[in-house]
């Protein structure tokens, strides 16, 4: 059985082979870990970037191979960090700066964050456009686990570091649930994308926001705004 959304409300569904946790038996402090580029943003910041290097259009089609599966995750952003080398870091923070949250996304944060919940955003973007989007919207999150693209003399050194490259986001979420103290049946990741796959498949509760194709499949259930998600949560007990 596959996601499904429902109007006007979104309600989870059991696939095959999963078991998605009886709400009344969820602890009262849970772990809410987001995608950020495609999930909480609609922005997708090496396309931004791209924009203001000329090259929007190659980033862009190489994101899309990405996120469909097509080609790795660590294989997509090294490819689309060296098409950004020399880039100069007023048009990186211009790039960043363009960074924007979705309608409704800081109420659904703030929410979360009020009931008591650790709010995270794992990401293969980029720490600095997560954190000025958040701060443009006065939001906050308790983790953010993310990449970076280093600046040499002032400008992009063509590379890209950090955890999420190399590393996938089921370890990422595990390694967090064990630092904060909350059970994995007590975990809901959020994501759209390819790289998104693993946290999905290892969380309590699985929830796509418009995911792409060879992603939908896995997810318990899926949701195309942010008024439907703060629904879902709702009814999943977790709000």
């Amino acid at each position: 059985m596959g996601p499904t959304e429902t109007e006007p409300r979104a309600t989870a569904t059991e696939p095959a082979n999963r078991t998605i946790c009886d709400p009344r038996a969820r602890s009262d402090r849970m772990l809410i870990a987001f995608d950020f580029d495609g999930t909480l943003s609609d922005s997708e910041m090496t396309v931004l970037l791209g924009e203001e290097a000329g090259v929007a259009g190659e980033i862009d089609e190489i994101t899309e191979q990405a996120m469909n599966d097509e080609l790795s995750y660590a294989e997509s952003l090294y490819a689309r960090a060296d098409l950004l080398d020399g880039l100069d870091e007023e048009r990186v923070e211009a790039a960043f700066g363009r960074v924007a949250l979705r309608p409704g996304t800081g109420d659904v944060l703030d929410a979360l964050s009020a009931a008591g919940h650790h709010v995270a955003i794992l990401t293969g973007g980029f720490e600095t456009g997560v954190e000025q989007a958040l701060e443009s919207t006065r939001s906050s999150v308790d983790t953010i686990v993310a990449n970076r693209l280093p600046i040499r003399n002032g400008a992009l050194t063509g590379a890209a570091e950090g955890p999420l490259i190399e590393g996938t986001k089921d370890d990422a979420l595990a390694d967090l649930a064990a630092e904060v103290g909350v059970d994995m049946a007590d975990t809901v990741a959020v994501g759209d994308g390819a790289n998104d796959l693993p946290m999905l498949e290892v969380a309590g509760l699985a929830v796509g926001y418009e995911p792409k194709p060879a992603v939908e499949p896995h997810c318990d259930v899926v949701v195309s705004s942010m008024v439907r998600l703060r629904e879902l949560f709702e009814d999943e007990g977790v709000l």
